[in-house]
Formats: C-alpha cells, structure tokens, sequence
C-alpha cells in the first residue's frame, strides 16, 4: 500500500451539525448548505454532484453531473437520454446524489426516485446553453463506442452546418428530476466523530433523525 495515501488525514472541525438547528424542511437545509458552497470562492463547481444509478444487469454506476435546477420537487440534471445513465434510468427509475464541499468539511446525500421533467422544462435550459454546448448534444451520442477524437469533431462540424442559426433540442436530450425520499446532511468533525442528520419522507412529514458516523 502506498504509505502516502495509507497515512495521510485530515482534520475535520469547521463545524457542527445538531437534530435541533437544523431546519424541520431538508430542502431548506439544503438551501442554505447550497448558498455556503456558492459563496465559497474556492470551490470551482459547486453544482457538481455525483450522480449513482443501477442498471438493468443490477450493476451499479456513477459520475458527475451537474445540478441545473432545483426546487421542492426535487433535483434536475439534463443528459443524452440514449447515454449509458439514460438507460439505467429507464430500467430502474431511481437514483442517489452526492453533493462533496470539502473545503466546507461537508456532504449531502440524496436518495429518491426518478422522472423525465416536461418538455417545456427540457427546451427551455436547452435554449439558455451556449451555442456550442447545443452542437455538442447533436453530435455526441453519448456513451456510444467512436474510433477517435476526428469522428467527434466531424460530426460537431457536421451539426453546426445542418443548423447555421438556431440549434433545436434534440428529441433524445432533456432532463431528469431526482424526487427525493431520503436525505443525509454530513459534517465532518474532530477525530471522525462526524455528524450525520437524515430526512426520511413519510406520510406525516419529514422525520428527522441523528446517525452513528
């Protein structure tokens, strides 16, 4: 084992996290968690998420992504429906997030199943992409085995000469909402005695509950 990785550690006290200062709704909770991360000049993504599927052969995937919208519904991301993600999703519509701000010493956790937003929804954050990021999704199909790095800019190249002015959304293109039933707010601290809060959806509300780290 590499003694660089065996031995190095971190020391988490930033922070604190208690059942009775957090807010009662884990969307508030995650507002305000969301506006220390944006407002944190040294974390350079901080919409970036993991996102964990499960696909139809029951093995399990992840990669980043990007929040793009959010609200009580829940957490939207937009991709290539046809993508290795896309087809995960239609075989088990659920999935996990992770949000890591380690500068913030912090982590969220979200569990829920999964719904393709409206069309509408879909065009209107297609429309709001830069131009280029538009010919990217016509071009790429995402996922999908390509010979090299040529064939991709060919097919970039190939799309910006089939729209010369406005770039459609293309029908295989849109977005995902995770719809939460779990959340986990993280905070690290002294000597890995870390502080977990879960959300639990139930019929009466959200029931909050502390952790063992």
């Amino acid at each position: 084992m590499d003694d660089e990785i065996r031995n190095r550690r971190t020391s988490y006290q930033r922070a604190e996290l208690d059942v009775a200062l957090v807010a009662r709704d884990p969307f508030e909770e995650f507002r305000s968690w969301l506006d220390a991360a944006l407002n944190a000049a040294t974390i350079p993504e901080p919409n970036a998420m993991t996102l964990a599927t499960v696909g139809a052969d029951g093995r399990p995937a992840a990669r980043i992504v990007l929040l793009r919208q959010w609200d009580a519904r829940g957490f939207v991301f937009f991709t290539n429906y046809e993508s290795r993600k896309g087809a995960d999703l239609a075989a088990h519509p659920a999935a996990a997030l992770v949000f890591w701000w380690g500068e913030l010493e912090r982590q969220i956790r979200v569990e829920g199943n999964v719904e393709r937003v409206l069309d509408v929804e879909s065009d209107a954050y297609f429309a709001s992409r830069p131009r280029g990021h538009r010919l990217a999704a016509w071009a790429s199909s995402q996922s999908a085995v390509v010979p090299n790095r040529e064939s991709l800019e060919r097919a970039v190249s190939e799309a910006e000469a089939r729209f010369p002015d406005d770039v459609p959304r293309p029908p295989f293109w849109g977005g995902y909402r995770v719809v939460p039933g779990r959340f986990e707010f993280w905070q690290g601290r002294l000597n890995r005695v870390h502080d977990r809060i879960a959300y639990e959806r139930s019929p009466e509300g959200w029931m909050l509950t502390r952790l063992a780290p």
